[in-house]
């Protein structure tokens, strides 16, 4: 996989890099020689968001700009998982390659996207808080896909009590649940 020259690249380009960037803990904890790009789920995680964000009638379009945004350091930083090191290590390295890939944007739309980026980093509006848990949910959704086609439950098992111990909004919590008996 080439490396993207982060000097000379338009958005545009950091976001469809995000195709060739496989989901690391797919590969690292249950051994998926190819599983979902970052793409991939970052597609799933703004369907579900835009979903459960009309159901609760929150602002949708900022939902779906923050679940885009939301991997798209990824990008740079590749995919890091809770093994790569420390949360605070894992946040400031996606924050400067934030700062990297807005700054190909004209002031305005920078800035705006920069807002968001941060709102959904400090996970304390409504708005960040559905992504948060919709991230688990979709990732939980994910896993089960991957048990479907015979990964091993107990490999699984991780991935499915993340999203268990993470998710407390009550709706998010019963389509989890829902996931979780077919599971």
């Amino acid at each position: 996989m080439k490396a993207i020259q982060e000097n000379t690249s338009t958005i545009f380009d950091f976001i469809l890099h995000l195709k060739t960037i496989p989901r690391s803990g797919w590969q690292k904890k249950i051994g998926i020689k190819r599983p979902e790009s970052v793409a991939d789920h970052a597609y799933g995680v703004a369907a579900i968001a835009m979903i459960l964000s009309d159901s609760k009638r929150l602002d949708s379009a900022k939902v779906l700009k923050m679940a885009i945004l939301h991997d798209l350091a990824e990008s740079i930083t590749g995919d890091l998982t809770p093994e790569d090191g420390p949360k605070s290590k894992k946040t400031k390295l996606e924050n400067l390659a934030m700062k990297k890939i807005l700054s190909t944007l004209e002031p305005k739309t920078k800035n705006q996207y920069h807002a968001i980026w941060m709102e959904y980093q400090k996970n304390q509006t409504p708005e960040a808080k559905l992504l948060h848990q919709v991230d688990k949910l979709e990732m939980a959704l994910q896993a089960n896909i991957y048990k479907k086609f015979g990964y091993s439950k107990q490999k699984l098992k991780p991935f499915f009590d993340s999203a268990k111990k993470q998710i407390t909004d009550p709706k998010i919590k019963k389509l989890l649940q829902k996931i979780l008996l077919n599971s």
